[in-house]
């Protein structure tokens, strides 16, 4: 941390160190630039290059003290006009003090008092020009800043809200389950003591999971599938041979990302519209496969059509995923379900971040 902040000092001092120096150079081109105008104009090279040298001087420091005094002072929106009075002010300063110095330096000759008395009115308005742009370049500068920072700031406060909602939305996906599952062990406890300690230990091992998948914002599919395994083995304690579960992947879709204890709660859905409705055993089976940059999931269960939980909608569940995709993708064609026959199928569509 401590090397990071000595490397944003060394940068930022480059930059102040880099500014000056192209600064300077540009005031000796524009001095040596005049000083040729000046030449045409009749003056000799000496008289010509110290008009050039006092007025460069006197412009670019007058220059930079604007630059210094609007880094750190901005006029609001309502005093605009101190911008305005201020140009006005240092272009009386800058002439009245150049017009003083080369009085001084050139008290005895004649002619290029006259010719100095004449070129002040455009000294005047060239130099008032030029400190104008200064303030009408800084001004728009500065309000370009402060809308990036502004939209840095609600894109900040937008973010964090979502990162709430997504925190929310998994912490309300475990509840119900966990109290399915303890009162499983406690049915187990006195008749099947090895089951009980078994569904224990996969119960605990499959919170560990989760408290460790919180903390990715992606992970890839054959990490998601490890751990809907150990939420299937405690699924398979409870309903025991009724529940049959059949997984089909291919090899390039394993590597795929997706957010994390995304498949879990639509498999809990795919049981408890399965199992809860039907008598005898069932298949659950699940698909993937990787194609044209997105990973293609598809969990069928079969269902009664007669039952009434069926006409309830899809739960909690698949619409808490469907929340957590929209705050991800800000897509709402990601999650897709249907009836077909007996089967109840649900299509996941996700979007390969690279």
């Amino acid at each position: 941390r401590n090397f990071c902040i000595i490397r944003l000092k060394n940068f930022t001092f480059n930059n102040s160190k880099n500014f000056l120096l192209v600064y300077v150079i540009w005031w000796l081109v524009w001095a040596f630039a005049q000083a040729i105008i000046l030449h045409r104009l009749n003056l000799s090279w000496l008289v010509s290059f110290q008009d050039a040298g006092v007025s460069s001087l006197l412009m670019g420091v007058s220059a930079f003290a604007a630059i210094t005094l609007y880094k750190y002072y901005q006029p609001g929106r309502n005093n605009r006009i101190y911008r305005f009075l201020f140009a006005l002010g240092i272009t009386l300063l800058f002439c009245s003090v150049f017009n003083w110095t080369l009085k001084l330096l050139f008290s005895d000759n004649i002619e290029y008092l006259k010719f100095l008395d004449a070129s002040m009115p455009i000294r005047f308005v060239f130099f008032f020009l030029l400190l104008s742009f200064i303030t009408l370049l800084n001004w728009l500068w500065n309000s370009l800043q402060e809308q990036k920072g502004q939209e840095k700031r609600s894109n900040d406060a937008e973010q964090l809200m979502k990162d709430a909602e997504l925190a929310k939305l998994r912490l309300q996906l475990q509840p119900h389950f966990l109290f399915n599952s303890l009162n499983s062990i406690s049915a187990l406890a006195g008749s099947k003591p090895n089951e009980a300690r078994k569904m224990i230990q996969q119960l605990s091992d499959f919170l560990r999971g989760t408290l460790k998948k919180d903390e990715a914002a992606f992970v890839s599919l054959t990490d998601e599938l490890e751990h809907l395994r150990l939420y299937l083995d405690i699924e398979k304690v409870r309903f025991g041979h009724r529940l049959q579960v059949e997984i089909i992947t291919t090899n390039d879709s394993l590597l795929a990302n997706l957010p994390p204890l995304l498949l879990q709660p639509i498999v809990e859905n795919a049981i408890k519209f399965g199992l809860y409705d039907l008598i005898g055993d069932i298949t659950i089976t699940i698909t993937t496969q990787l194609e044209n940059a997105y990973l293609f999931v598809e969990v069928k269960n079969p269902f009664d059509h007669e039952t009434q939980s069926t006409n309830q909608g899809t739960g909690f569940g698949l619409s808490s995923i469907q929340r957590r995709l929209f705050l991800l993708y800000t897509r709402n064609d990601l999650l897709h379900t249907e009836k077909k026959e007996n089967l109840f199928i649900t299509k996941l569509k996700i979007p390969q971040v690279k």
